[in-house]
């Protein structure tokens, strides 16, 4: 898989410029399914079916999808266990732990305001 590499430079971080490694990056951990993945984590460390129970209407492909793109993230750790059939679990990371932060406050936000979208979209839909 090719990926933009970091240079050290401001382009890398402007989430603006199509050619940012910050929004390859952005692009990957901003969706429904890895925020969901980063909720049902939170400290603990959860096998993949503990996961996929945890999170209603994920798909068996869309979680591993989703894990193997944490981890290539630094996000997520994978925990293989040699035992048979093998036991993987998984943990965030120190920067899943940062991102889980920003997470739990969209959380936040989204309760916080469900009702004020709930009645524009009353409106809208009118």
């Amino acid at each position: 898989m090719v990926t933009k590499q970091f240079r050290d430079s401001p382009e890398d971080a402007d989430l603006r410029r199509a050619d940012s490694l910050a929004r390859e990056i952005f692009s990957d951990v901003a969706n429904k399914w890895a925020f969901l993945i980063i909720e049902a984590l939170g400290e603990d460390t959860l096998r993949f079916s503990e996961l996929r129970n945890a999170i209603e209407g994920i798909s068996h492909k869309m979680l591993t999808q989703n894990l193997r793109m944490m981890e290539r993230n630094g996000l997520v750790e994978r925990d293989v266990h040699p035992t048979v059939p093998p036991r993987v679990e998984y943990t965030l990371t120190e920067s899943g732990q940062g991102l889980r932060t920003t997470v739990d406050a969209m959380c936040g936000w989204t309760h916080q305001y469900l009702g004020h979208i709930e009645a524009a979209r009353r409106r809208f839909d009118d």
